[in-house]
């Protein structure tokens, strides 16, 4: 194998060819914002939540115990958010449904 198609990395970050690290790290964050960071790794986050589904996630074989009710806590208000969104999805479909439906029978 080349250079150019060696890929090393722990999966999450990998580096591909001739990245570098600087490449890998560089986070686009607005001048005007303060980010949350990792502590772990440095990755910048928009919230306290996001940050402790980071830690739970990437970094759970090495957090605290607060961190991992923190993780626990952050993923359990997730998935309420998300199954809220999926059941308004689903009412959304269900009404293009039969939007074309009554469509389709009158003309």
């Amino acid at each position: 194998m080349t250079d150019a198609t060696q890929r090393s990395g722990d999966g999450f970050g990998e580096t591909h060819g001739d990245e570098t690290d600087d490449d890998r790290t560089a986070y686009d964050v607005p001048s005007d914002e303060t980010p949350v960071e990792c502590t772990y790794c440095g990755r910048p986050f928009e919230s306290d939540a996001l940050l402790a589904l980071h830690r739970g996630q990437v970094h759970a074989d090495v957090i605290t115990d607060d961190e991992r009710a923190a993780y626990d806590s952050a993923h359990e208000a997730e998935s309420g958010q998300l199954r809220r969104f999926r059941l308004k999805a689903l009412a959304v479909l269900v009404v293009i449904y039969f939007g074309f439906l009554m469509v389709y029978a009158l003309v």
